[in-house]
């Protein structure tokens, strides 16, 4: 295959919609220079004759502005964790894609998820332009594919259970657009991550979130604040989700598995802190459960037997809150 000069590309790896996804400003950029993540950024000019301590706080300064960017787009970012925790309560799944620093991303979030909620790597997916091994070795073009985009994504077979959440720095990549477009007449709720206003991509899905955070330090550097911004969201999503389905009691990762030294002794802090228990008596009862601190934890929080905690669990649907009152809550 071969690289064509395309206008609407991505140069390096946002959209400002409501979460209908119509557009509100007035049409996408002309090209890819109008794009504010492209722009050169006033603060840092001349950066290449300052000292190692003037381009880390240079860096420092404009990391500032990625936090204050994602605050704008709280509204937005609420809307996709109820609907990723909807959707993964159903039985569907949440599937990232993306290309570059945007799809490496994807994958860092997708990859963390069952270690840290002990969920089938199943539950949260990720699709990455150009394969597996595009995340350590750069295969740019093909992001400019449409029709890889579709490929990839049908094999996923998306559904109406499924969210689909696009990841575009630009908002402008083929390959992500396609896709998401694609998942969305198959039914599936759709949602993305820029960092740009009226973009392609954010016409496409249902929800855009948008990270405004401006031109970067090195003028289209996007694996700087926007790859920040990204990282901030999709963290944001995911621990949101996973806690409104009841993976997360208070604030401890009750979930976890104990499948090393270090997991185990997470495991017993967990219970000590949570029950308010010593830690052989934590010790005592995680064996009795299987090492299972979710069973665990409702064995000592309800005053059950394990048989008793295994069952209010699965009629919680794993929601440890819930299996402690033996209540039903709807999300």
């Amino acid at each position: 295959m071969g690289t064509t000069l395309n206008p609407h590309s991505e140069a390096g790896e946002g959209a400002k919609h409501g979460s209908n996804g119509s557009n509100g400003s007035g049409g996408s950029p002309a090209s890819i220079q109008d794009l504010l993540t492209e722009k050169a950024n006033d603060a840092t000019r001349g950066l290449d004759t300052r000292s190692a301590l003037e381009i880390a706080r240079i860096i420092n300064q404009e990391d500032h502005k990625v936090a204050a960017a994602v605050r704008k787009a709280i509204p937005e970012i609420a809307l996709v964790i109820d609907m990723v925790a909807h959707s993964l309560r159903e039985g569907g799944r949440l599937i990232y894609i993306g290309a570059g620093s945007s799809g490496r991303l994807a994958a860092l979030d997708a990859c963390e998820i069952p270690a840290y909620f002990s969920t089938s790597p199943q539950t949260v997916q990720y699709i990455m332009a150009g394969g597996p091994k595009a995340l350590a070795s750069p295969v740019e073009v093909n992001e400019d594919s449409e029709e890889l985009g579709k490929r990839d994504i049908a094999r996923r077979r998306p559904s109406r259970k499924d969210v689909v959440i696009g990841l575009s720095a630009s908002g402008r990549t083929p390959y992500v657009v396609s896709a998401v477009a694609y998942a969305r007449t198959l039914g599936a709720r759709t949602a993305c991550i820029t960092c740009n206003p009226s973009t392609p991509l954010g016409d496409a899905v249902e929800t855009a979130i948008i990270a405004e955070v401006g031109p970067e330090v090195v003028s289209g550097s996007t694996r700087l604040k926007a790859a920040t911004a990204q990282k901030m969201i999709t963290n944001m999503i995911t621990t949101g989700a996973m806690t409104r389905l009841g993976y997360v009691y208070e604030n401890l990762m009750v979930n976890v598995h104990m499948h090393n030294s270090k997991l185990i002794e997470r495991g017993i802090g967990i219970l000590m802190r949570a029950c308010g228990v010593e830690r052989d008596k934590a010790v005592e009862v995680i064996k009795s459960a299987g090492r299972s601190v979710p069973v665990a934890l409702v064995m000592l929080k309800a005053g059950v037997d394990k048989p008793e905690a295994v069952r209010r669990l699965a009629r919680a649907e794993g929601n440890v809150r819930r299996a402690i009152e033996d209540s039903v809550m709807e999300i």
